[in-house]
């Protein structure tokens, strides 16, 4: 692999602020000072120092972060803090980016990765990888939902949604609230909360709690955010 590409994919800088930092002085090769980005070094092998530091290879990167309510999921927004906005600076790169989206409000599980294959294998529909959810409901969900969830049916605007798991965790008929999980396969715009809209109920409350293999991981505060097990890696 070349330096610059090297250095580039473990962070140390983009491959312009690479070309800068190797001018001046700030990276050796086993020892040696280099200056030429486009030295191939075996990323595995040679000991790579930036300022006197080791750099260390890694290609993907996998954080299980509990996203909180009010932070939008994109990589940069000129209004909102970002899901990459949480990221400590030294685990901030600029090719991380989340998968797959939770609404501003919603909280829960996201993944946030540079692995763009696996990525796709997640949000593919045709991987029919499940997402489920807890929410509070404002009214009273029935077991008429529950069938109607599961045949799939048309949203307000005649968009079709698969057939979905929903379940019944408590019913309040003091407050005309109820509380659910719903596992779905697809990850449409606002599709939850259009779900319930479409049986004329009203989402109030929205949590994410799984996607495939991977589960929340209820020790993480809100907007915290800690690496992928190596169990969580090979079973995703």
């Amino acid at each position: 692999m070349r330096l610059d590409k090297f250095l580039a994919e473990a962070g140390v800088g983009s491959r312009k602020e690479v070309k800068l930092l190797l001018k001046k002085n700030l990276v050796t090769v086993n020892e040696q000072p280099v200056k030429d980005g486009k030295l191939h070094i075996d990323e595995y092998q040679d000991i790579v120092l930036f300022a006197g530091e080791r750099v260390i290879y890694q290609k993907f990167y996998y954080y299980l972060l509990h996203k909180p309510q009010g932070v939008v999921s994109a990589t940069e927004d000129a209004r909102d803090q970002t899901v990459i906005d949480l990221l400590k600076e030294e685990d901030y790169r600029t090719d991380l980016f989340p998968v797959g989206r939770l609404d501003k409000d919603t909280e829960g599980l996201l993944l946030l990765t540079n692995d763009g294959q696996l990525a796709h294998r997640l949000l593919s529909p045709k991987k029919h990888v499940d997402k489920e959810y807890f929410a509070e409901i404002e009214g009273l969900v029935t077991e008429e939902d529950v069938q109607i969830f599961a045949s799939g049916f048309a949203l307000t605007n005649d968009e079709q949604v698969k057939p979905s798991k929903l379940l019944i965790d408590e019913i309040n008929e003091a407050n005309q609230t109820s509380k659910i999980r719903l596992v779905i396969q697809e990850g449409k715009f606002h599709q939850v909360k259009r779900m319930f809209e479409a049986v004329d109920k009203r989402v109030v409350y929205l949590k994410r709690l799984r996607m495939g293999s991977l589960v929340l991981d209820e020790q993480l505060p809100l907007g915290a955010y800690r690496p992928l097990t190596e169990t969580e890696l090979q079973e995703l």
